[in-house]
């Protein structure tokens, strides 16, 4: 199964697309969207829905996993991340993806086994775990991987106790 995560960001939105085969982890692509804090809004938006839907038709991922928000002390921020959320749901409705909503804990437990690790924590597990030669780069494209992988995980699960 082919899964994307998105790290939703309107400067910069991560992605990572990973393949689990039967366990065996594969990573496909990962980077990141990045948008000029000097554009407009609506087009820094347009920018991130044109690049994912890009790459969902050139990946043709089966899932997407997408990190929930989480609401900090900066609610001006918190906004434009819930914009650049919705493009990316958007994309995933207009692809026909099964989706996937994880909080940062849920992603934490699922790749470290500690909600509460710390972001160097799962950056080490996520180099571990899809054998790469370096961690992944910049921070947004490795919380994406993260995701993917937490969001293959429980799409696994899901399957499987609908085996039983």
């Amino acid at each position: 199964m082919l899964a994307l995560g998105i790290d939703p960001g309107s400067a910069i939105c991560g992605y990572g697309f990973i393949e689990n085969l039967r366990g065996q982890i594969i990573v496909k692509s990962y980077g990141v969207i990045t948008t000029s804090p000097n554009a407009l809004m609506q087009d820094r938006l347009l920018k991130i829905y044109n690049e994912l839907d890009a790459l969902i038709k050139t990946y043709k991922p089966q899932i997407m996993g997408v990190e929930k928000l989480f609401f900090g002390k900066n609610s001006t921020t918190a906004i434009t991340v819930a914009q650049s959320r919705g493009i990316v749901l958007l994309a995933a409705a207009q692809n026909n993806l099964d989706l996937i909503e994880i909080t940062p804990n849920e992603v934490k437990q699922s790749i470290t086994g500690y909600g509460a690790a710390t972001k160097e924590q799962v950056i080490y597990m996520v180099t571990k775990i899809l054998n790469l030669s370096e961690p992944p780069t910049p921070d947004d494209a490795a919380d994406a991987l993260a995701i993917a992988l937490a969001a293959s995980y429980e799409a696994d699960s899901f399957a499987r106790r609908n085996l039983l």
